[in-house]
């Protein structure tokens, strides 16, 4: 897997000989779910190096698996505090009359068109009723077709046959593109905060974006997170805003749009997560951005790939692991008698650190080349990338967090004392380190290097 997601961000496989791996634990499943994780941390790492190489010798890159395997888990331990819970009540596998579908109802919109179709009432035991009468690919269709969020369980080979299968299947693991637009300003390398300097817009959403520019703000770039005015995630915003200043704007609103564009003629990085289509529907089209801004580095995520009947479905890692296959052969493999996940959301960890290493890919282009860059990546792709990755290694289990995990300092976010895992990832020896702690949505000004307020 480390050989292809190198490949992916056009880092040589000798670039594998700067990283050292520690510890020898993997979290228990039938798939290759640390390695996995090692693999995308560890590119995101490795091209990081590369870009602090063309300044001078490139640095080792260590990962430690243990602690892999625990970011791709759950990062903050709250002291005093509960974190909210991450799933809707009536998210998750209901058995219907041929099979096993996923509803996904976080969102209140995703919510009220799941209960719509199914006309039920909204509570557990409504719902696994009224879909016990439903087929499991007229229910899926009928969910998907008014706007909501479903994934019929099929198997590996099904996926393997399926038109959207083959279709992700033909896609790079990160397709990238480079322009020649003219030098973009330079800023100074600093080995242990090489990103300082560089602004990063972030327009995404769970899970994968914002644990990409998690990442790029660890190495010290500034991340200014813009959501709607009425979007929250409240399951995941204390894992996911660390290190970020989160603002709102309308941008249907003129005075919004005009402070959206000027943010991002100011970016060095845009991250954005929205379904295909979505900002060229606000007038924010490829063609559009590179108007604005022709030397960003523009790096996107979709659920189900670029190409096929299913580029612009909506999607999240849960169901794409149901659709791609995943679950059916997690169940096969615990012989259980319903979908068994992944033991993390390790399609979105592993594409945030995708995105992350991409990201860095361009900022090596833009010092290279004085060329502006794009990425697309997928997370579909990565489960390929899973999937295909063979066996997981016959390696000691996970075991429990230790205290020795956290960091000793006392994270102060705005729902409680917390402590943080310590970083997975040391880069020349230095570690990620975050100057700010994670905040709410909408707690910050609309501006770069705004405080929070």
């Amino acid at each position: 897997m480390l050989v292809d997601a190198l490949h992916a961000v056009t880092l040589p496989p000798s670039a594998a000989e700067r990283l050292h791996v520690t510890g020898g634990e993997s979290l228990h499943s039938c798939f290759a779910v640390t390695d996995l994780a090692v693999a995308a941390i560890a590119t995101a790492g490795l091209a990081l190096s590369e870009l602090l190489g063309l300044d001078g010798a490139a640095t080792p890159v260590t990962v430690d698996r243990h602690l892999a395997s625990a970011w791709f888990q759950w990062s903050l331990s709250p002291e005093g505090w509960k974190l909210p819970v991450p799933w809707d009540p009536i998210a998750g596998d209901y058995e219907t009359a041929d099979g096993w579908i996923r509803l996904h109802t976080n969102a209140p919109h995703h919510r009220a068109v799941a209960l719509a179709v199914l006309g039920c009432a909204g509570d557990r035991d409504s719902v696994t009723e009224a879909v016990a009468r439903r087929g499991t690919d007229e229910l899926e269709a009928a969910v998907i077709g008014a706007g909501g969020c479903a994934a019929t369980m099929r198997s590996l080979d099904a996926w393997r046959v399926h038109e959207q299968g083959r279709a992700v299947a033909a896609e790079p693991l990160i397709a990238t593109a480079q322009t020649q637009p003219g030098m973009r300003r330079r800023w100074r390398l600093h080995p242990s905060r090489p990103l300082s300097g560089i602004k990063v817009l972030d327009l995404t959403r769970v899970l994968a974006g914002p644990i990409s520019t998690r990442f790029l703000a660890g190495l010290g770039a500034e991340v200014l997170r813009i959501d709607p005015p009425s979007w929250d995630e409240p399951g995941v915003v204390p894992e996911v805003t660390l290190g970020k200043r989160c603002a709102r704007l309308n941008l249907h609103q003129t005075a919004d749009r005009c402070v959206f564009e000027d943010f991002l003629e100011e970016a060095d990085i845009l991250v954005h997560g929205y379904r295909p289509g979505a900002l060229e529907g606000l007038g924010y089209g490829e063609a559009q951005r590179r108007a604005i801004s022709p030397g960003l580095i523009d790096v996107s995520l979709c659920a189900y790939g670029w190409t096929g009947p299913w580029a612009g479905r909506r999607g999240f890692d849960s169901l794409v692991q149901m659709s791609s296959g995943i679950a059916d052969e997690g169940m096969r493999w615990r012989q259980a008698e319903r979908p068994v996940p992944l033991p993390a959301q390790a399609l979105d960890h592993a594409t945030g650190y995708l995105m992350a290493a991409a990201a860095i890919r361009g900022l090596i282009a833009r010092v290279r080349d004085e060329a502006a860059f794009t990425a697309r990546l997928s997370l579909a792709r990565t489960a390929a990338l899973l999937v295909n990755g063979g066996e997981p290694q016959a390696e000691a289990a996970f075991s429990t967090l230790r205290d020795e995990d956290y960091t000793p300092e006392t994270e102060h976010t705005a729902w409680g004392p917390a402590r943080r895992l310590r970083s997975p990832i040391l880069i020349g020896g230095s570690p990620l380190h975050w100057d700010l702690p994670a905040s709410p949505l909408g707690s910050a000004k609309a501006a770069w290097g705004a405080m929070t307020g």
